[in-house]
């Protein structure tokens, strides 16, 4: 699979993890409790199953719940709260807390809705069911895939290890679990190298790994350090960012920074007892490179959930939903269809992606709930909000052709203040009290108003 044709809501860790982190997240910040009633159906059959509570499976699970009514949706999400994920690089320098980025999936998932806390363990397409890990099974009548990418640290030898070490020089924004310990790292090293790092996958949200890189470098040069660290970014892709408008507009920031990039390099093993890291060059298997570091940054390879992926029915030959890139629609089960990481659409895995997706997805399905065409058409949209530093960031806006889509009059492949107090400020409360209620379809709708603003060559 190229890394590069896929250039990130639901938190996902290796099953043999996931309870030892959730109460361990748990014990630090606790959710309120739900009560046994208000996870008993008397039956298990709806008009829409939702497999998964993220941010395109609340959007959707609210929309389609306002319109067909109280009790014909399920959601089917076995976590007790639910992550801003886009905060995870600002808690990562930083300029957030965790506690800042979280809610009890009771307080946004619609009250129309009805929750059943259990994952989703066998999907049955052919039948219309999915059996679930608490041994129930749902017969839907629709289907909508909303799973999100789980990490997976552990198929980067010695990367669990080195993270579980107690106050130890590797960390990772990507899980919840380990993002608090980033601003550790950067405070504690002193000298030396500063590694991060890019995996050969696609993966939730492509240009995290690098925020954290601008980020760090702007910490080190506010603390007076920064000339005694030697900063490293190792991506597994053959260009910085998968957009040429931008790409082109951060390589002089990396260059002025004197932040060293290598591309095609990917990480596969983490010695952490010796501080080495080993990449490999991703056009030359097994040419490897040993880097020593003071500070490593490891993003995990990422994948859509094991239980989807054995549902070959489902899945394209890399184990996203196989569905049309413009209506969302599985290719082979006209009732099936997905939003978010998990889907097969070659675009940006972002938060705004699937706030652009959610209109087409929701009008596509009561298209087909209500016997008419299928009339939504996705273009591919997705949003990244490069931050640069501690007051500035890069808005990145495209299609599925790589192309510019820009919202604002304004060159948006500049470090602006403005979009970085958008980044930080607004976008958290837009999440929050639009998106996931159900009411934000992506800024579609303002840079059609805005247009009239902008110059020839803007347009």
């Amino acid at each position: 699979m190229n890394c590069y044709s896929r250039l990130a809501p639901t938190i996902r860790w290796s099953r043999l993890q996931h309870h030892t982190q959730q109460s361990i997240l748990n014990e630090r910040y606790p959710v309120r409790q739900i009560s046994s009633t208000q996870v008993n159906f008397d039956r298990h059959d709806c008009k829409v199953l939702v497999v998964g509570g993220g941010s395109g499976g609340c959007a959707l699970a609210a929309k389609l719940s306002t319109r067909l009514g109280k009790g014909q949706v399920i959601v089917l999400e076995p976590a007790e709260r639910h992550y801003y994920q886009p905060m995870f690089t600002l808690i990562g320098g930083g300029m957030k807390r965790l506690e800042h980025c979280h809610k009890p999936m009771a307080d946004v998932l619609p009250k129309k809705a009805k929750w059943m806390r259990e994952a989703a363990c066998e999907f049955d397409p052919d039948s219309n069911t999915v059996k679930t890990s608490g041994g129930n099974t749902i017969k839907y009548d629709m289907l909508l895939i909303a799973t999100g990418l789980q990490l997976n640290y552990e198929k980067i030898p010695g990367l669990e290890k080195a993270l579980s070490v107690p106050d130890g020089n590797v960390c990772s924004i990507y899980s919840p679990l380990y993002v608090e310990h980033v601003f550790d790292c950067l405070r504690k090293i002193s000298g030396g190298n500063a590694i991060f790092t890019f995996p050969h996958c696609p993966i939730k949200c492509a240009g995290a790994p690098q925020k954290i890189v601008y980020i760090a470098e702007h910490y080190f040069r506010k603390v007076g350090k920064r000339d005694d660290i030697s900063i490293t970014y190792n991506t597994a892709l053959p260009v910085l960012f998968g957009v040429k408008h931008y790409a082109d507009a951060l390589w002089p920031i990396m260059k002025k920074r004197n932040i060293t990039v290598n591309t095609c390099r990917n990480l596969i093993e983490v010695k952490h007892e010796q501080d080495i890291a080993v990449f490999e060059n991703v056009n030359k298997p097994g040419e490897l490179y040993e880097e020593k570091y003071s500070m490593l940054h490891a993003v995990p390879p990422m994948s859509p959930p094991d239980e989807l992926t054995r549902c070959k029915q489902l899945v394209n030959d890399d184990g996203y939903v196989d569905v049309d890139k413009f209506t969302l629609q599985h290719i082979k089960y006209k009732n099936v269809f997905a939003i978010g990481d998990s889907s097969s659409t070659p675009n940006s895995k972002t938060a705004a992606a699937a706030a652009a997706q959610s209109p087409v997805v929701f009008d596509n399905m009561m298209a087909v709930i209500e016997g008419k065409p299928l009339t939504g058409s996705y273009d591919g949209y997705a949003s990244c909000p490069l931050v640069t530093g501690y007051h500035t960031c890069m808005l990145a806006e495209f299609d599925y052709s790589l192309t510019p889509l820009e919202t604002f009059p304004v060159a948006q492949n500049k470090e602006r203040y403005s979009m970085f107090i958008m980044k930080k400020d607004f976008m958290p409360l837009l999440y929050w009290k639009l998106m996931l209620p159900g009411y934000w379809n992506g800024p579609a709708l303002m840079r059609n108003m805005l247009s009239v603003f902008k110059s020839k060559k803007q347009k």
